[in-house]
């Protein structure tokens, strides 16, 4: 089981009313300027959570679908965005050709059969519509003690180890306790090339705001990267 049924209300408590700091001062800024620059009719945020990227999409004036397997998370997507389209159902679960944009933001890391869940997810593109990703990098899921090292003497270190093993990982923080999934880069790159998407897109966003320290930190060892598909 992902986790996410039983952390559903510790992740709502931590993002708050505003997000957390790798969406607010790493992902938002990018991620929305490459939506507006789609001007999407149509968009599917496949696991969409509590909703919140799909809020932002509606206030630029787009027509949003928000879905999640989690049902306390669509609760509560639907109670802070009343008149917004949000559904329990799983990444497989989609109209095919119906989305100029479909949104996977940090999603497909809770995915445990990515192969299937790619499948749907391009599925519902429509010709010429495009697949957005915010991922975790392969670097940060490889991690060795999930993040950070501090010696007694010397720099701290971020060490990786089994980079090309695939494999599920559990992780906790702040009452949150999931299991998501580590790939190596090349998982879904060849996945996505496999389906004949075409990569216009690719980044490595640096963390541009919050405390200092913090954001240093991150730069460091940045956690995300963004990729932009176009279905021919």
């Amino acid at each position: 089981m992902s986790g996410w049924d039983a952390s559903a209300q510790a992740w709502i408590d931590v993002q708050g009313a505003d997000g957390d700091f790798g969406r607010v001062h790493v992902l938002d800024a990018p991620m929305l300027a490459l939506v507006d620059e789609l001007a999407p009719a149509s968009v599917l945020d496949v696991g969409c959570g509590e909703g919140r990227f799909c809020r932002m999409l509606a206030a630029r004036g787009m027509a949003t679908c928000g879905i999640d397997p989690t049902t306390a998370l669509i609760d509560r997507a639907r109670a802070l965005h009343p008149d917004g389209d949000y559904r329990v159902e799983p990444a497989g679960a989609m109209t095919v050709g119906q989305y100029d944009l479909v949104v996977c933001y940090l999603s497909l890391i809770d995915m445990p059969d990515l192969g299937a869940a790619l499948a749907r997810i391009v599925a519902a593109i429509r010709p010429g519509g495009h697949l957005l990703i915010a991922n975790l990098t392969a670097f940060n899921t490889a991690a060795v003690h999930l993040g950070w090292v501090k010696p007694l003497i010397g720099e701290p270190s971020f060490p990786i180890d089994h980079y090309l093993e695939e494999r599920p990982r559990r992780t906790a923080w702040r009452g949150i306790d999931i299991t998501n999934h580590h790939r190596p880069l090349k998982s879904y790159m060849q996945a996505l090339l496999g389906h004949g998407l075409v990569l216009t897109h690719f980044d490595e966003p640096p963390a541009t705001g919050g405390p200092a320290d913090k954001r240093d930190r991150y730069n460091r060892v940045p956690n995300f990267h963004i990729m932009l598909w176009r279905k021919p």
